[in-house]
């Protein structure tokens, strides 16, 4: 495997997925919760920080902004960062702050993996000062994402339905009535103030090649480096680069669509 997708999953997210995916949306969910000078921010399921470095920018010297991860990995990768944040290791459904401490409570690309999702929106919301933004990112559905539904289905093809499914479940949630009704067991939608909003955003994930996309898959035990062996990656490769074929760009790489749902309320 070429030596730059070696490391930790964690290094590899970094490295790879972030800017071919990730990093378009920290100032899209910032922008969505209004983070501002002075705001005391959270950031769940901070990952490597993306969102929480980019709501600490908004917030400035005065502000003060936690980023909260299960996975000790993430956070070590995100300290390297050096930007003043307080991260710190812990679960959605548990978060270990006190009542009324945030102004703004942030989350992207984890709520579809929280065990229980609805106590996980419990948490944020209690951690949430009165007046407060909530805001929640989740990929779109599967079917509105063309180049990751090829993907699929070619791993259905290659590996049965197993393989297929387990790709599947980042876009699990990528439907409004489901995330409405999360919110609604939650309590979030219990009273005018808190009515809550789920809006379409339109992102774009791009990798530099066909090739650097199933590496960086095969490089994060997270996604297939979990899933599949040295000889199903390699049918797999020699398999993508015609599946891939209709998302070339001129320069070789990888373009398509990836939309993505934001839960938004106000305490």
């Amino acid at each position: 495997m070429n030596s730059q997708y070696s490391g930790s999953p964690a290094e590899v997210y970094e490295r790879h997925f972030v800017p071919a995916l990730f990093r378009q949306w920290g100032d899209v969910l910032a922008d969505t919760a209004k983070v501002g000078p002075g705001d005391r921010v959270l950031d769940v399921a901070c990952g490597t920080g993306v969102l929480a470095c980019a709501a600490a920018a908004r917030a400035g010297a005065d502000g003060e902004v936690s980023g909260l991860d299960i996975n000790p990995e993430m956070l070590d990768v995100a300290r390297q960062k050096g930007v003043p944040i307080d991260w710190r290791q812990g679960r959605a459904e548990a978060i270990p702050y006190q009542n009324d401490s945030f102004d703004r409570v942030v989350s992207q690309f984890g709520f579809m993996f929280f065990e229980d999702q609805a106590a996980a929106l419990r948490e944020m919301l209690r951690v949430l000062r009165p007046g407060g933004h909530l805001a929640v990112a989740v990929c779109d559905a599967l079917d509105h994402s063309p180049g990751y539904a090829v993907l699929a289905e070619l791993l259905h093809r290659l590996f049965g339905d197993g393989v297929a499914e387990a790709f599947r479940a980042p876009f699990s949630c990528g439907h409004r009535e489901l995330l409405v009704a999360r919110a609604e067991t939650a309590g979030i939608t219990d009273s005018g103030r808190r009515a809550v909003t789920v809006d379409r955003h339109d992102g774009q994930v791009v990798f530099p090649s066909v090739e650097a996309l199933v590496s960086t898959e095969r490089a994060c035990a997270w996604t297939l480096g979990g899933l599949l062996d040295a000889y199903q990656f390699g049918r797999l490769a020699a398999e993508a680069e015609e599946s891939f074929r209709p998302f070339l760009t001129a320069e070789g790489a990888v373009a398509f669509d990836m939309p993505v749902l934001i839960l938004s309320a106000i305490k």
